[in-house]
């Protein structure tokens, strides 16, 4: 990935924990380093094809300036979130924000948060067997595309299937959808939450019929597990109605556990 690298922007601003500093303001210093493709813009000598670092830099010191936060991990978090949803053509922002007045009672050159934010990948399972089936899966993606941190760039067709597990129950509508997300693993586990949530999900019985069912496959290469999340989604390679949805989506992923394509996998699992 290539960078476009912004070093020292001095502005005044007023942020702190303290109300003399959210009165009277001080100095900032910001670092920022922006990952994006410029091959384009290189070859063609283009700057549509990149971002203007100047732009960005006014719209940096404008963002700080308008906005007032208790502390600087969060002015460096909203500031990375709105670089991010301004420039179409950035996959991440890395923002140091440097705090050279901080006021701890202590001689120190500089206090400074460093964080590293961008876009993730998501690849999201969806199936529904009561009511009006193909409704409550449609509502869902268009709930997700309308989540500011959220982009869906693709759905699958919809295709019937059998019921998995739990058999004695209707038969479902399943699909998949590709999603470009700034959300962390969890937090997007929270949304479709609510989105399950909205379209009268109810966890009552295990494999049981369900309005919706929205499910976190991939996430970018991730690989982990705890108490409320495991990705990839475990065996996921045994079912055709998440199998076949992928397949059209992203027939040559590699799944990073397995190793082994959506394809491969698709046709082992026939």
């Amino acid at each position: 990935m290539d960078r476009i690298r912004i070093k020292n922007l001095e502005l005044y601003a007023k942020h702190g924990v303290y109300p003399e500093e959210t009165k009277l303001g001080q100095k900032f210093l910001v670092d920022a380093e922006l990952l994006l493709d410029c091959r384009e813009a290189g070859k063609k000598d283009d700057l549509t094809a990149s971002v203007n670092y100047g732009e960005v830099s006014h719209f940096i010191t404008a963002f700080l300036t308008e906005h007032t936060y208790q502390l600087i991990e969060t002015a460096a978090e909203q500031t990375a979130r709105a670089l991010l949803l301004q420039y179409p053509l950035l996959q991440q922002a890395c923002l140091c924000v440097h705090k050279p007045w901080a006021p701890i009672g202590l001689p120190v050159e500089d206090v400074s948060v460093e964080i590293t934010r961008g876009w993730h990948t998501a690849y999201i399972a969806l199936g529904s067997n009561m009511g009006d089936r193909e409704s409550y899966i449609r509502q869902a993606v268009e709930a997700l595309d309308l989540l500011e941190d959220c982009r869906v760039e693709q759905v699958s067709t919809l295709m019937e299937t059998e019921p998995y597990g739990m058999t004695d129950q209707d038969m479902f509508l399943n699909g998949a959808l590709r999603l470009r997300t700034l959300l962390t693993p969890h937090e997007l586990l929270d949304q479709l939450h609510v989105i399950e949530a909205s379209a009268g999900r109810e966890r009552k019985i295990h494999w049981g019929p369900r309005t919706l069912d929205l499910d976190i496959i991939f996430y970018d290469d991730l690989v982990m597990c705890d108490d409320t999340l495991t990705i990839p989604h475990p065996d996921m390679e045994n079912r055709s109605f998440v199998l076949e949805p992928l397949r059209e989506l992203c027939p040559y992923y590699r799944h990073p556990l397995l190793q082994r394509t959506i394809t491969q996998l698709s046709i082992a699992n026939k």
